[in-house]
């Protein structure tokens, strides 16, 4: 799991960076600026969600029994299909109902840090 978890935490961080472009460069002159701010915000929390994926799959590579770090990680990862993709598809459709689901994306993000500082309260010293 620390392995898909740091794969999939790199190739988040490519895409935050691409669609960051995109909305920077490309989109800016299609869409209005709530659009593209809210396109900005999906950008920026799955930048910031990619580098705490990256850092549950080091704890998991260090502390492997710890099941709450594999939930942590499923909570980042579906926070930032649900937070960010909503507001990407938001801003790119202009489909109003992309933003309800924004929300629910939100409480897996805080689903993820929950976890992730219930799994550190078990953490055993680790010898590297």
């Amino acid at each position: 799991m620390a392995k898909t978890f740091i794969v999939v935490a790199a190739l988040a961080g490519l895409l935050a960076v691409v669609l960051g472009a995109f909305g920077a460069h490309a989109l800016r002159s299609q869409v209005d600026a709530s659009l593209l701010a809210a396109f900005n915000t999906g950008a920026q929390y799955q930048m910031y969600h990619a580098l705490a994926l990256l850092m549950v799959g080091m704890l998991a590579y260090l502390f492997p029994a710890q099941k709450l770090l594999r939930w942590s990680g499923g909570f980042f990862i579906a926070g930032m299909i649900l937070f960010s993709g909503s507001l990407y598809a938001l801003a790119l459709t202009q489909i109003k109902w992309f933003g309800p689901v924004t929300p629910i994306g939100g409480t897996a993000f805080m689903m993820g840090w929950l976890l992730l500082a219930f799994a550190a309260t078990k953490f055993k010293a680790v010898k590297i």
